[in-house]
């Protein structure tokens, strides 16, 4: 079924044929877009091709190094698989590298989020002496390798006493350059200046203008930090696998690195480890993955 498109003013007996635009229903304001079979193809060979690494990491886990070595490898499960599960959360600690990682990347995100709006905030909308200085400086400290920072980091925390102490990952990790640069760029489109300054002819001051104008705008973007810096967070390996040990505090990275010791590593013990890594945040993802994307959506219509 088509729609037909006039002129404003004019009925449409009095429009000739030849001047009238007709149109697909569903291209109208409003209407809901189909895709065709392609998309739909790409789209599965998108999805499959995103989650094969996840399903070899399952089927490795579940055979044994003789049956891996083989050509071709392995495309099925095998009976293993429940058995190393149960031997890499076991060996490796799991348990409390789990809860140890979830308070560190559960603090770093939450407080990356905060410093990072208020941060982001300032350099959008304030006006201060410095401003593209600082931001430079800011956007400069991105481009700086961490590989860098990581002797003098160790000797800071070996003074401090705080080696294989969750501190010693805590606190390193509280703020971040990238989370103040997209905070900034969003605050800066989805942020009207008219609403800051109706606040502040209300009388607004300057904390009751971040609690009560800038959070509720920033609510998307925060969402989204949050996620991609406690996954970040979650995955980092070098800088907690010098400072913390395997036997003492380790986070779930630190204490995968400890699987499949020996002179011929189990592989399949190896990628039970890194299946039971990856689980919790699928599960995150499937829990708020919905409302991070709804979020996204609902702020950048408001921007």
């Amino acid at each position: 079924m088509t729609t037909t498109t006039l002129i404003k003013g004019e009925p449409e007996d009095a429009v000739p044929a030849a001047r009238r635009v007709r149109r697909p229903k569903s291209a109208r304001a409003g209407g809901q877009m189909h895709g065709g079979p392609i998309a739909y193809a790409i789209l599965i060979l998108f999805t499959i091709g995103s989650l094969f690494p996840l399903v070899w990491t399952a089927i490795a886990a579940s055979r044994d190094n003789q049956r891996l070595a083989q050509t071709p490898p392995p495309f099925w499960f095998g009976a293993n698989l429940f058995d190393k599960l149960e031997l890499a959360w076991t060996d490796a600690n799991l348990g409390k590298a789990f809860v140890n990682t979830t308070i560190v990347a559960g603090t770093s995100a939450v407080t990356i989020v905060f410093l990072s709006t208020i941060a982001g905030f300032a350099f959008a909308k304030l006006r201060f002496k410095g401003k593209s200085a600082l931001m430079l400086i800011v956007i400069g400290t991105m481009m700086v390798p961490p590989q860098l920072s990581v002797i003098p980091l160790y000797m800071m925390v070996a003074k401090l006493e705080w080696t294989d102490q969750l501190q010693a990952v805590i606190l390193p990790s509280l703020v971040s350059a990238f989370g103040v640069f997209f905070m900034r760029q969003y605050l800066i489109q989805a942020l009207p200046d008219e609403i800051i300054e109706a606040a502040r002819v209300d009388g607004a001051s300057s904390w009751r203008v971040v609690w009560h104008v800038v959070f509720p705008a920033a609510r998307p973007a925060m969402a989204v930090l949050g996620m991609l810096m406690f996954v970040q967070t979650w995955n980092d390996f070098l800088w907690p696998f010098l400072v913390l040990s395997q036997t003492g505090n380790p986070t779930v990275q630190v204490a995968i690195a400890g699987l499949g010791r020996g002179y011929t590593p189990d592989q399949s013990l190896i990628m039970a480890g890194a299946l039971l890594g990856t689980l919790p945040l699928l599960v995150v993802f499937a829990i708020f993955g919905k409302q991070i994307v709804g979020g996204i959506m609902q702020g950048a219509v408001k921007g």
